[in-house]
């Protein structure tokens, strides 16, 4: 079953260039993917150079890695829940910086308790609305450096389509990427784009990248991605913009953190009726 939440703010809150217009149908959405650290003076420091990027080239949106501002809980094998509260309450004061960033839209991942369990939250937020709750991460590993299995209850099976201005999308939150079973589903729905908050190795991020791909030329939509970035290589950084046919528009690095352009939400209208969505789509 798909859902769809709208989170459309009010036209002035969208951000563009002088000739990048919102309101015009078939224009443009400009989207900013980036690479953050989460140690705190690093983070204070790659905060306010975001805030000045995204400002600057009038970001539309702007998307987060997972667990953008928090330690990564995950790599501690028992759950503690003093650090989880002390983890979520962090995230909550930086949530509250989120229109520093002077866009219309963020989306991201976070930590959430709900009704005693601990999830690893989607979240979008507006100007006019707030923080919105998406879908929370599914799937889950359980290994040594990633014991997300112990701090996280399974959140929602379901992958629906979300909507955040003119931008439809759909929540893979990182190793959720690997579901390729929702790039089929996500073509049906018509989305503009999967948007993927990362938490992923350096030594992994040609895997990561390739699989990016494979997910914007099978779904027929763009495959956006930010990262955290650690110095040991813990995280990798690397964010990404991909197109419908598996170009790489963007990539983020440790010299350009951020990373801002126009997509053409008409590269994916009718994407059902190309190579190769319409070999799977009888409809098409």
């Amino acid at each position: 079953m798909a859902t769809s939440i709208d989170l459309q703010t009010n036209s002035a809150q969208a951000c563009g260039c002088a000739d990048f217009d919102v309101d015009t149908e078939g224009s443009p959405v400009r989207i900013t993917v980036c690479e953050l650290p989460h140690q705190r003076e690093e983070l204070a420091r790659s905060w306010d150079a975001l805030c000045e990027h995204a400002s600057h080239h009038r970001s539309e949106l702007v998307l987060l890695p997972e667990f953008a501002f928090v330690e990564p809980v995950w790599e501690s094998e028992h759950f503690d829940p003093l650090r989880w509260a002390a983890t979520e309450n962090m995230c909550d004061k930086w949530l509250r910086r989120l229109p520093e960033l002077h866009a219309a839209h963020v989306v991201g991942a976070r930590p959430a308790t709900t009704n005693g369990q601990q999830y690893n939250e989607g979240f979008a937020w507006s100007a006019d609305r707030g923080v919105v709750p998406l879908r929370r991460k599914y799937f889950l590993p359980n290994e040594p450096g990633g014991w997300e299995g112990r701090w996280f209850a399974p959140g929602d099976a379901e992958f629906p389509r979300f909507t955040a201005g003119r931008l439809s999308f759909g929540l893979n939150i990182c190793t959720e990427l690997w579901a390729l079973e929702t790039y089929a589903a996500y073509a049906s729905l018509g989305i503009n784009a999967i948007l993927c908050p990362r938490a992923t190795t350096a030594a992994t991020t040609n895997k990561w990248l390739s699989l990016g791909t494979v997910a914007a030329v099978r779904s027929g939509a763009f495959c956006l991605s930010s990262n955290r970035v650690n110095s040991d290589g813990s995280c990798g950084g690397v964010g990404w913009i991909i197109s419908p046919d598996g170009e790489l528009l963007a990539r983020t690095s440790a010299q350009t953190p951020f990373r801002t352009i126009d997509i053409d939400l008409e590269a994916t209208t009718g994407a059902l009726r190309t190579y190769p969505r319409y070999v799977f789509h009888a409809d098409a």
